[in-house]
């Protein structure tokens, strides 16, 4: 028997990557080049027969906070788990370890399935809804990460861009219409690898428990983030590549582990010939790579090689 499901798109965090972990601001936005849905269809390959089983891992992993009252949403747990029985899997084309929310989508079609007394979310209501629906988010995916701050499950959910102004306070936000004869442009790089979200974020956190790295992120990171965000949304480029570049130097000069070894030449390579500037998709270590560039053809040529593809164009 097969059961209808929602479609649940990829996202990719513009702005915010660890700066929202210490109350910076975040911007993050839905990517329909990939989707996954929950189906039970009967396949029976070996993709089909992994994803049951991390499903059936997840499955336990709540009805074990369940058991402890400390799960802050209720699932239809009777259905899910025949469901599983019945080999349930998730369809998806969302590549994991990319930072585009593969986890995300995953929590995102399980919450909409199995949820029960679901939170409703409308674009035109305040943040007071969206915010419990993160919070609800960070509980189920930090099965995946350890610690998750709930927001790619929540883009993947609303499939609505979210402007992060703290972590009180975040709302669905319009986006800039694209300009599509711009020569600017703003694009992901595939690195061919994989990163391990859990293992980036450990780093982080252990890296702020020294006062001065604390300190650059409060300060520093958050200001040039800050200003990323604002001048995207406000349509000033000039000022968004400023500040873009500023902040690529800084992730390169404080944040080496994230940035896979074979990139930072190239990273390296895009500050000081102003043609590029690279920022982390998501925790980094692997997985996509965010380019800004004023002149997309020249980048494509300073990157000859690379596997690119324009997320939005100026």
């Amino acid at each position: 028997m097969n059961i209808k499901d929602s479609l649940f798109y990829a996202k990719i965090l513009l702005f915010g990557e660890y700066g929202i972990i210490e109350d910076s601001m975040g911007l993050s936005i839905p990517f329909d080049k990939f989707n996954g849905q929950l189906k039970k269809d009967g396949r029976k390959d070996a993709f089909a027969i992994q994803s049951n089983l991390d499903i059936k891992v997840f499955f336990d992993y709540l009805k074990s906070l369940e058991s402890q009252n400390v799960l802050t949403s209720q699932f239809d747990f009777a259905q899910f788990e025949q469901d599983i029985n019945e080999g349930l899997y998730f369809d998806s084309s969302i590549p994991q370890g990319f930072g585009v929310g593969s986890s995300g989508a995953l929590v995102a079609s399980i919450y909409d399935r199995y949820g029960l007394n679901k939170i409703v979310v409308n674009a035109q209501q305040d943040g007071d809804e969206i915010l419990k629906l993160k919070q609800v988010f960070s509980q189920l995916e930090s099965f995946f990460h350890g610690k998750s701050s709930g927001l790619d499950p929540l883009i993947c959910y609303l499939n609505l861009p979210v402007l992060i102004q703290s972590k009180t306070k975040l709302d669905t936000v319009g986006l800039p219409t694209p300009n599509d004869n711009g020569k600017g442009a703003i694009f992901l790089m595939d690195s061919g690898t994989t990163g391990q979200t859990q293992n980036m974020v450990s780093i982080f956190l252990e890296k702020c428990k020294n006062e001065g790295f604390r300190n650059l992120i409060k300060h520093q990171f958050k200001k040039y983030n800050d200003e990323c965000i604002h001048a995207f949304l406000n349509k000033d480029f000039k000022p968004l590549m400023s500040s873009i570049k500023h902040l690529s130097q800084l992730v390169y000069d404080n944040f080496s582990p994230m940035i896979p070894d074979n990139y930072k030449h190239l990273w390296k390579e895009g500050i000081e010939s102003n043609s590029y500037y690279l920022k982390l998709c998501g925790s980094g270590g692997g997985g996509y790579i965010l380019g800004f560039t004023h002149d997309y053809e020249s980048a494509v040529e300073k990157l000859k090689g690379q596997k690119l593809q324009v997320i939005y164009t100026f």
